[in-house]
């Protein structure tokens, strides 16, 4: 009970640290705004892209899937895969 009591604890310390959550998501886009790096899927959920990443594959009625980490309440694309 220690031992599983002990790594909660050291993985809550973790990502209080580093205030970042990982996270998987998917879906048709709905909008894509290139100048404030956001794009919006047909569920509401928006996604700003992270510096370096292009968006010039991304298009409305597009199917993406996105991995992103969530940093002061937004979700930050790392990483995204297209299928039309």
């Amino acid at each position: 009970m220690k031992k599983v009591l002990g790594v909660a604890l050291a993985m809550l310390l973790v990502v209080s640290a580093g205030g970042v959550w990982a996270g998987e998501v998917g879906g048709k886009i709905q909008k894509v705004d290139p100048a404030d790096r956001i794009f919006v899927l047909e569920d509401g959920t928006q996604l700003w892209m992270a510096a370096g990443l292009s968006m010039d594959a991304l298009k409305e009625g597009a199917s993406v899937k996105v991995t992103y980490e969530e940093r002061d309440g937004k979700k930050i694309v790392t990483g995204f895969e297209i299928s039309q």
